[in-house]
């Protein structure tokens, strides 16, 4: 049996885990990120990863950095021969990708080498990309750059959030990973460089990147907002309060409003007017201080005061 490092931390990694331990493979050990403070009252959280390794009784591994001297040589002390990493959130350093008989492999939610870096699976619903799919390679230094073993593609369907498709990638790279890996270790696969002239790259979202702006086309608004649920959330301003927006719909009317302005409001939501003239509606909210909602249940109550002529966003 070959022995097997997992690293992973996100529910990105947890299928993947499961589809390696249920077809037989001996894990003899997963390294993930340590716990951490999650919600309003910081409860220290396991990653995901972890919860399900403690399931099968697998030891698990948690440093803070696994370059750290200490932590890296508790990681090669395990002598593995694959280690086999997804969304595990750190770059490994080069003594560890020595270490394995077989190498070092990573399951990466895109096409590479599109879409490098820690958020791919946003960045392919912000750019409107019909297709995205996942990769299995072989890992190397610099971040998402190494020799390409296997990949599939997968459909991005035009109400896909990053939820959904998130979902979809992680049973694609599960199923990917279980068909990669016999070739992997009988020697049978020929590993293709990547064109680094063609890569592009996803890095993680800052807090600014969230916010809407509304003088985009609408498209790319929605586009937006699909790529931002369910974190970490499109949002917008209302009076100078924080407004997050879930969901939206363009609809076939065109306006030549100021972009942002609320052009409608409607039973099923609040339409508001965007760079390109086209409408979009928004269906699912979350006002500041309250939980997420539809449109239509706002505007029958605390959202009675909006107007037709107010402006979300920068505009106000």
């Amino acid at each position: 049996m070959t022995k097997i490092v997992f690293m992973g931390t996100p529910d990105f990694s947890v299928p993947v885990l499961r589809s390696v331990i249920q077809a037989g493979y001996e894990v003899i050990a997963v390294v993930t990120q340590p716990d951490r403070p999650v919600g309003r009252k910081k409860v220290l959280t396991p990653p995901p990863v972890k919860v399900e390794a403690q399931k099968h009784g697998i030891p698990v591994l948690q440093p803070e950095k696994v370059k750290n001297k200490e932590d890296l040589q508790a990681v090669l002390n395990l002598e593995p021969e694959l280690i086999i990493t997804a969304a595990f959130g750190q770059i490994l350093p080069k003594p560890l990708l020595d270490a394995p008989k077989y190498g070092c492999i990573n399951v990466h939610a895109s096409l590479l080498p599109e879409l490098r870096g820690g958020a791919p699976i946003h960045y392919s619903i912000i750019q409107g990309k019909e297709k995205t799919g996942i990769t299995i390679m072989y890992m190397a230094e610099k971040l998402d750059a190494g020799d390409i073993l296997t990949q599939v593609e997968v459909e991005i369907a035009k109400d896909d959030t990053v939820g959904s498709l998130h979902d979809k990638l992680s049973e694609a790279g599960s199923k990917l990973l279980l068909e990669t890996l016999p070739p992997l270790l009988k020697g049978d696969l020929l590993p293709k460089q990547q064109d680094e002239n063609l890569a592009t790259f996803a890095y993680n979202i800052k807090r600014e990147e969230e916010k809407i702006q509304w003088s985009k086309p609408a498209i790319e608004i929605y586009n937006h907002i699909r790529g931002m649920n369910p974190w970490p959330v499109a949002y917008t301003t209302l009076s100078d309060a924080v407004m997050k927006v879930w969901a939206s719909v363009i609809i076939e009317s065109k306006s030549n409003q100021v972009p942002g302005t609320i052009v409608g409001l409607e039973e099923d939501g609040i339409n508001v007017s965007t760079g390109d003239g086209q409408i979009l509606k928004l269906t699912e909210i979350q006002p500041s201080g309250k939980k997420r909602m539809k449109a239509k249940d706002y505007l029958r109550g605390a959202g009675a005061h909006l107007q037709v002529g107010m402006k979300l966003g920068d505009n106000q």
